[in-house]
């Protein structure tokens, strides 16, 4: 069901910083599931079937055959593969990369998506952007430091989720007020899960302590609150409230890495983190007033 717009920016922002939270909560369950030796491919399959089964309990009594019903079937699925790709070299590089990190590298993502409209859409990309987006890949360098011996051979596994992230979201900008935000949902879990389904039990492991049982229960529930809350948090404010926001979750992330995992950020992380964020909201604020009448 294709629901109506609101004006209602406090709101809307209240739930997207809701939603920032769940995600935060995915990835803390995933890297505590995967570094207590839970296989990736399981980490991933339960994260979307908890996602999956949500999404079928909730809209299908209601929806019916509408749920499952798709305008642009190709569309939807380069979405749902990318979704899967993301998460699953996400989870694979939280194995041996704190959160600080990955977060901070999957921050590129906006410039990704920046650089792809304008190569593959044809939309224009000027020299400031262009230089912006330059500046953001200097920021990535100074996380990774591939010089260092901080360097891991997983930041590179890192580079896929925000490169994914970002034809995800050019495809979910094709579909938007084509297909229906919950159908949308259900095939965002239903691909992975057919995906990883023949692989999945081929090594299955249950959790062995408490807190592992908290994380393998809720990683499907914070996967489909998260995209949820972030999809409604979309019917009450237009990206160019909200988009900025998305910066907040790097604070998140960073107080569940040192909270959880007593991983804290070092100097250089902060700086690098630092420079991609700044080049991501200069960007923002670019094609804001590129746009604006």
């Amino acid at each position: 069901m294709i629901r109506a717009r609101e004006d209602r920016p406090s709101f809307a922002i209240a739930i997207i910083l809701s939603a920032y939270l769940c995600f935060t909560g995915i990835d803390t369950a995933a890297k505590w599931l995967v570094e207590s030796g839970l296989p990736v491919v399981e980490v991933v399959f339960i994260r979307y079937l908890g996602h999956l089964l949500m999404v079928v309990a909730l809209f299908a009594p209601t929806e019916g055959r509408a749920l499952f019903r798709m305008r642009a079937p190709g569309l939807v699925l380069i979405r749902g593969v990318m979704l899967l790709c993301a998460t699953f070299a996400n989870f694979t590089a939280l194995q041996y990369l704190p959160l600080t990190v990955t977060n901070s590298i999957f921050f590129i993502s906006p410039l990704v998506i920046t650089a792809l409209a304008a190569l593959f859409l044809g939309e224009m990309v000027g020299p400031r952007r262009w230089a912006a987006i330059v500046i953001g890949l200097f920021g990535v360098l100074v996380v990774t430091r591939p010089w260092g011996a901080a360097f891991h051979p997983a930041m590179f596994v890192a580079l896929v989720p925000p490169t994914a992230s970002a034809i995800y979201t050019l495809a979910t900008r094709r579909l938007a007020g084509t297909e229906s935000p919950d159908t949308m949902q259900f095939y965002a879990a239903v691909i992975p899960v057919l995906a990883l389904i023949p692989f999945a039990f081929d090594d299955w492991r249950w959790p062995s302590e408490g807190w592992g049982w908290f994380a393998f229960m809720m990683i499907g529930f914070f996967g489909w609150l998260g995209h949820q809350l972030f999809t409604l948090a979309h019917r009450y404010a237009g990206a160019s409230v909200l988009a900025p926001l998305n910066y907040t979750q790097i604070v998140v992330m960073s107080l569940s890495s040192w909270l959880v995992f007593h991983q804290p950020p070092d100097r250089m992380t902060i700086l690098g983190a630092a420079i991609i964020v700044a080049s991501g909201i200069y960007v923002w604020l670019r094609e804001r007033r590129i746009v604006r009448p």
